[in-house]
């Protein structure tokens, strides 16, 4: 055979194994990040940075390469990306035969529950010269950590909004009556003192003193005037005779009322603090010049001058405006005192239609039992169905014990007479973190900032949106399962641990996160002890310990439960 032939024999096998070569795709071609895959915000994000070696991708082959994740009855696919081999034209990223090339692409995958037993793979569509290509896919990723998800179960064990009594036992009031008087004069006419007002608090102060378990008077004040025309001198003694002929007829009446009250007196001898006010409700012509005058003088004699210069507008001033000041302000100071704890629990069980609603949400307020708070918020909401409070109360009782059908009819009732109440929209809020709407948590939570609770619900939103550090802000504290949620994303495992150990009211969950937290930090006693507990408070966590990725190195504890 000659040279020549071989030599073309030999050409003929290399071009023959080169457009033979077989492509495949290996996993280690693709390593994704993080693996597993974990829940952030109701998103699961992925992202691959590989690298395809030397030799590995043929020239002449163009490739679509997509994620998708696979698990028991269903799959989801994400972004696909295109590859093209060195002699392909188009705008795709090209692999080099010769040296290879590193890629990266990234996406996102919408959270479902089942995806927390599932397998990443790489499925391929590839042609070869115009040809398809057929490529075996790759699995490159096991399952997705949904620890983030926790947070409709957290929101449940949240501090939820209730709606305050304003109950006051003790209620202080004022009752006020004039004593007119003539100008220049100070004694005290029988026409002033048998006025409607004057004789209404003569009665007043009679029938408080007579009802002292209902009423308790603190004092009478007598504030005596003079108004400011006349020069101070005139109307300090003025002021002060009108004061004492006052204080002497209240103390005459305080004594036929036989009423335990003091009497406190005192006088103004110019009245401008009243004369200005007199002169700003007025509807007088020229008011803004004579409150001009009040502002550019401060001495009383400079002042009454200027205005009595003002000779058109004195006339009106001495007819309409002087005359109210001439008096003495007769102040019956008294509390109504209220029922006490122990007769608003009679009544209630006697008859409740006599209290009122203050009455009758304060009364809730006196028992720790649930059961019996409920029969009185329901008492209160059928004896006043046109208040809300009740209503969100009702609501708050049954979302703490779990029952999310009952909380939201009752917030929806609530809503329904007062749609912008803080605390019902704070706790709608929550009810939609716990039925898994974060959107519509969001819109609730936007019109609940004014109750107390709301900041510390908005943290178990921001868990939920994938904002671990500021959800750690506004939980921190609160010392609930939200905040140990937060502080788990956050790799604060010591203090979530240490926040556990102080929730008020653990169930389930409380142990849960317990479990992940030791599991995150290789404590295997832990791991198996709070799962056992948990399952104990809540049989339904078993099944989602079997796929809970967070215990793939406990499957000793997990089959145990």
């Amino acid at each position: 055979m000659s040279k020549s032939f071989r030599l073309a024999l030999l050409g003929a096998g290399i071009l023959m194994f080169a457009s033979c070569a077989k492509m495949e795709m290996k996993p280690e071609y693709f390593p994704v990040n993080p693996n597993p895959l974990e829940a952030v915000g109701g998103e699961v994000p992925y992202t691959v940075t590989g690298t395809f070696p030397e030799k590995s991708f043929i020239k002449n082959v163009i490739c679509t390469a997509t994620p998708e994740l696979r698990w028991e009855g269903g799959s989801v696919k994400g972004e696909p990306v295109t590859l093209q081999g060195e002699k392909i034209q188009g705008n795709n990223q090209t692999i080099a035969w010769k040296e290879g090339t590193t890629f990266t692409y990234n996406g996102n995958f919408k959270y479902q529950p089942e995806m927390a037993k599932s397998e990443l793979y790489v499925v391929f569509e590839a042609t070869k010269n115009g040809k398809p290509l057929e490529l075996a896919p790759v699995k490159i990723a096991d399952g997705v950590v949904s620890t983030s998800e926790l947070y409709s179960e957290t929101a449940k064990g949240a501090n939820t909004a209730g709606s305050k009594d304003a109950f006051q036992r003790i209620i202080k009031q004022a009752q006020d009556a004039n004593i007119m008087f003539v100008i220049q004069q100070a004694n005290v006419r029988s026409s002033e003192t048998n006025s409607d007002a004057v004789k209404a608090l003569k009665e007043s102060l009679k029938n408080y003193a007579a009802d002292t378990k209902n009423y308790a008077i603190d004092n009478v004040e007598i504030s005596a005037y003079a108004s400011p025309d006349g020069g101070l001198k005139l109307n300090d003694k003025l002021a002060a005779q009108r004061e004492k002929n006052a204080a002497s007829y209240v103390k005459n009446e305080v004594k036929k009322a036989k009423a335990d009250a003091a009497i406190e007196s005192k006088y103004t001898a110019q009245d401008w603090d009243g004369f200005k006010a007199l002169v700003e409700k007025s509807n007088l012509q020229d008011k803004d010049l004579i409150l001009r005058v009040l502002s550019m003088y401060d001495d009383p004699e400079k002042r009454e001058a200027e205005i009595k210069n003002l000779s058109a507008v004195y006339k009106d001033l001495a007819a309409d405006i002087l005359p109210q000041l001439r008096r003495a302000r007769l102040t019956l100071n008294y509390q109504i005192i209220g029922r006490s704890d122990e007769e608003i629990q009679e009544a209630y069980k006697s008859d409740a239609s006599v209290l009122s609603v203050e009455e009758l949400l304060y009364a809730a307020t006196l028992t720790e039992d649930k059961a019996e708070k409920k029969a009185i918020y329901t008492t209160a909401s059928q004896n006043y169905p046109n208040d809300y409070r009740a209503f969100n109360n009702l609501g708050e009782i049954a979302f703490q014990d779990g029952d999310l059908a009952t909380a939201e009819a009752n917030y929806k009732k609530a809503l329904a007479i007062n749609a912008d109440a803080p605390e019902v929209n704070t706790n709608m809020g929550l009810l939609c973190l716990a039925q898994n709407k974060p959107d519509d948590a969001q819109t609730y939570f936007a019109k609940g900032g004014q109750s107390q609770e709301n900041n510390e619900a908005l943290g178990n939103m921001y868990i939920a949106q994938g904002q671990y550090e500021r959800a750690l802000t506004a939980l921190k504290g609160s010392n609930t399962n939200g905040e140990a949620l937060a502080m788990i994303m956050t790799k604060d495992y010591a203090g979530a641990q240490k926040v556990l150990a102080s929730v008020k009211n653990p169930d389930g969950n409380t142990a849960y996160l317990a479990a992940v937290a030791a599991a995150r930090t290789n404590d295997a006693a832990a791991v198996a002890q709070n799962l056992k507990k948990a399952v104990s408070l809540d049989s339904s966590l078993k099944e989602k310990a079997q796929k809970d990725l967070e215990f793939v190195k406990y499957q000793d504890a997990v089959a145990a439960l």
